[in-house]
């Protein structure tokens, strides 16, 4: 049952985690933790946004470091560079190998200590840039290898991963609280509140609400 379960949101404050955010708290969950990461990214803005989003919503949010993926860097998002073009393997340039690995066993182990067993993550494979690491094959892998190296059960929950942007906007409309919480989110790559409107993150949320046919909260005050 939901209510015996604790849960762990992968929270940057953004239009999917937000969704997510208020995904979780309409589950029934016995509590609701979020938990973000400082990762050196060109857009830290978000971790403010995320902030102000947990507070409106009644959770804790705790920020975990992860200096490494700058360190290694050779990534747009967390260098200089073009966010919109693609790398040596055909992958957008904003892709930062590993991230949403680390991002998930760094979860685990933060739920670990609070008795969580759900994590619950926006990762989605349609309609997005094609990150290797939000799909549900990995997922599934990765949720299989934490389980084994901590002997403690894990489920990572993924509600968006086979919903469009519109659907995703549509579910987020419909969750009580989501959609004034969308005016604080922040998706924009180039770290520009409410959004530069150019950056491959800024136009794919432009086109789920369009295609939605509702106005985005972070912009109706612009």
């Amino acid at each position: 049952m939901q209510e015996a379960k604790r849960a762990v949101v992968l929270f940057s404050g953004g239009q999917d985690s937000t969704t997510c955010l208020y995904w979780a708290l309409n589950q029934g969950y016995a509590s609701v933790h979020a938990v973000g990461f400082d990762y050196g990214q060109r857009h830290r803005i978000e971790l403010e946004q995320a902030r102000i989003i947990a507070d409106r919503a009644g959770v804790s949010y705790a920020v975990l470091p992860l200096p490494t993926l700058a360190a290694i860097g050779d990534s747009a998002l967390v260098g200089p560079g073009d966010v919109g073009q693609t790398d040596r393997a055909g992958l957008p340039s904003s892709f930062v190998p590993g991230r949403n690995l680390l991002f998930l066993t760094a979860a685990a182990a933060y739920a670990y200590k609070r008795g969580a067993t759900v994590l619950v993550g926006g990762m989605c494979e349609t309609d997005y840039s094609g990150y290797p690491d939000c799909r549900r094959a990995t997922l599934d892998a990765l949720q299989q290898a934490i389980e084994l190296g901590m002997e403690y059960p894990i489920e990572i929950v993924t509600p968006l991963m086979y919903l469009s942007k519109k659907e995703t906007v549509e579910l987020a409309y419909s969750l009580p609280g989501c959609w004034e919480a969308l005016a604080e989110s922040h998706t924009c790559y180039e770290g520009v509140r409410p959004g530069c409107g150019r950056c491959p993150a800024c136009v794919l949320r432009a086109k789920g609400f369009a295609e939605a046919g509702l106005t985005d909260p972070a912009l109706a005050g612009t």
